[in-house]
């Protein structure tokens, strides 16, 4: 079992400990032609203050990763990206590029999502390990070590002081004796990201791919007991996705998009839709990623209006 252990922005650090109930929190990088790969999703994504203070003051656990056009990240994640504003987030961006860019560039930063969030009072701050070197922003940690054990139980008592009792790390092992994660569900931010990442940031329906009009719609709405997980998800044109929340078009078992009869008769319009009629949407290779079969035909039995 292993942790990432990362290098605060202070000022992220700072805006961000002060806000409770935080469900999900995008741990920046100012660069936008990296990605991250130390972690899978479900484990463990800690955070440490710079030197002096040598200290790990919080974490998460990691959602997913992505490279998003800034404007992008702050529309999802607002100030859970550690700023109040846009204007003071691109400056604080800016402080750690190498490279200065125009005031109206819509440059790409690295997104970190972490979900259920937690931050450590200072009076519970935990000693950096001493064996933990850091050169850059930020390496992986064995918590298998006997040193690593020690920071996991630290780690375990206080977030069981929390307020928000957190329970990131269960109390069991798995077949190897290792401690498990206990993962949490996803924030709305991070489903939207991995929506548009998962459907490679294309309309599953027209193969739109500028992005400002792409959403994730939910095939089965959190109102209704869905989830915030990926084959809950389809990537959908703006218009599309308001029609499909309305009941006008619906995706089928098979896959197929289908529009309804009601389209017409209510607005007298529609021509674009019926193009699209008993096409064929585009979903993902990966089966687990693709829409639930279950989920499709709750919203064409349920929503769809025939």
């Amino acid at each position: 079992m292993k942790t990432y252990i990362a290098v605060t922005d202070d000022d992220w650090y700072a805006f961000l400990s002060g806000r409770p109930d935080l469900d999900e929190i995008n741990f920046w990088r100012p660069g936008g032609n990296a990605s991250f790969r130390a972690l899978k999703p479900g484990e463990l994504f800690l955070f440490k203050l710079h030197a002096p203070r040598n200290y790990i003051v919080g974490g998460g656990i990691f959602g997913h990763f992505s490279m998003l056009p800034v404007s992008l990240a702050w529309e999802t994640f607002r100030e859970r990206n550690g700023a109040p504003d846009l204007k003071e987030l691109r400056r604080r961006i800016a402080r750690h590029r190498t490279a200065r860019a125009p005031s109206d560039e819509d440059y790409s930063i690295g997104c970190i999502l972490l979900e259920q969030p937690f931050f450590l009072p200072r009076g519970q701050w935990i000693p950096a390990p001493e064996d933990l070197i850091l050169y850059g922003p930020g390496k992986t940690y064995d918590l298998t070590s006997e040193s690593g054990r020690a920071l996991l139980e630290r780690l375990r008592e206080v977030l069981k002081s929390l307020p928000q009792k957190l329970t990131l790390i269960a109390e069991d092992t798995d077949l190897h004796g290792e401690p498990m994660l206990v993962v949490p569900r996803l924030g709305q931010g991070t489903f939207r990201i991995l929506v548009i990442d998962t459907y490679q940031r294309r309309c599953a329906v027209t193969r739109e791919k500028v992005l400002p009009v792409l959403e994730a719609a939910h095939i089965k709405p959190v109102s209704e007991g869905g989830q915030h997980q990926v084959d809950n998800g389809l990537l959908l044109r703006s218009d599309v996705h308001t029609l499909f929340d309305r009941g006008y078009v619906t995706v089928d078992a098979d896959f197929q998009f289908r529009v309804s009869r009601r389209l017409k008769a209510d607005f007298d319009n529609g021509e674009h839709y019926f193009q699209l009629q008993g096409k064929k949407i585009w979903v993902p290779s990966h089966v687990r990623d693709q829409p639930n079969r279950e989920f499709l035909e709750w919203h064409a039995d349920t929503v769809f209006l025939g």
